[in-house]
């Protein structure tokens, strides 16, 4: 017996998360995603096995894969550094507002119903999914990003619904900054630097968050961040990671824009599948 379960639901669990997080760390290369919508879903059984209840559930999965995510989009970013990809430029001007949107949307979480969060988050995606598949060329808000003043305000929409479903907010900016004519590529190597701080700051907020519900919380958790699920998921995901990133520049970009799409599309409805 361990933390009061038999041995071999242990392994069964322990080995759901190490194969999560090998996915968690190929979709953030691939795509500049921190995992958050493979994370969130398998924390979700977890936890449920080991009897947090439902009215913190859901925060615990969320601030534990923010703190699973900080490691990969950290490499994930360097790597696609490394290549030359990353809009810098964007980066520096999104790490303000998309903070401010992580603490927003951490405080909305607190009050309104969590199925408002996951329908406007399950249409976005269908939305951008829908662009991707269409053909991204025809679908377009402009040759060049847009003035300091519009990227702003989409830093902070990328924090906010971060904070609020548990991811980095890849698939945000990736939408955004295809739409304004940029590759794929870049689109991807700059999400993984915008996740950085958002993750990082994401973590925090739900450690305090959730300090004062510690002793309903799984076993060796600090706030709603689970030690546990963040020492089994996090160096699995961080090192397959830069597998990801070297198909993200081997595969053409037609062929990447097809795969995010329905990575996208399978977002949407795993949230929409909630609903019910």
């Amino acid at each position: 017996m361990l933390l009061g379960m038999p041995l071999s639901e242990v392994a069964w669990l322990v080995l759901l998360i190490v194969c999560g997080g090998a996915l968690v760390g190929l979709l953030s290369g691939v795509f500049g995603i921190g995992g958050g919508a493979v994370i969130v879903p398998v924390l979700f059984e977890v936890f449920r096995v080991l009897g947090v209840p439902d009215d913190l559930r859901f925060q615990a999965c969320i601030g534990t894969s923010l703190a699973i995510i900080v490691p990969t989009t950290i490499r994930s970013y360097l790597a696609h550094k490394a290549r030359g990809a990353v809009l810098e430029d964007v980066v520096r001007i999104w790490r303000v507002p998309s903070l401010i949107g992580v603490a927003v949307g951490a405080l909305a979480a607190a009050f309104a119903p969590s199925a408002v969060f996951k329908i406007t988050f399950a249409i976005f995606a269908a939305f951008i999914a829908i662009r991707m598949l269409a053909g991204g060329d025809r679908w377009s808000l402009g040759q060049d990003l847009p003035g300091r003043g519009v990227l702003n305000f989409f830093g902070f929409l990328t924090g906010l619904v971060s904070s609020l479903v548990g991811v980095s907010g890849g698939a945000i900016s990736n939408a955004v900054i295809t739409l304004y004519g940029r590759p794929m590529q870049q689109a991807v190597a700059t999400s993984a630097g915008v996740g950085v701080p958002i993750t990082i700051a994401g973590t925090v907020g739900y450690i305090i968050a959730g300090w004062p519900h510690m002793g309903e919380l799984p076993p060796l958790s600090v706030g709603y961040v689970s030690l546990i699920g963040v020492a089994l998921m996090a160096p699995v995901s961080s090192y397959t990671a830069s597998f990801g990133v070297r198909l993200a520049h081997w595969m053409p970009r037609r062929t990447l824009e097809i795969a995010f799409g329905l990575f996208l599309a399978v977002v949407s409805l795993r949230f929409l599948v909630t609903l019910f």
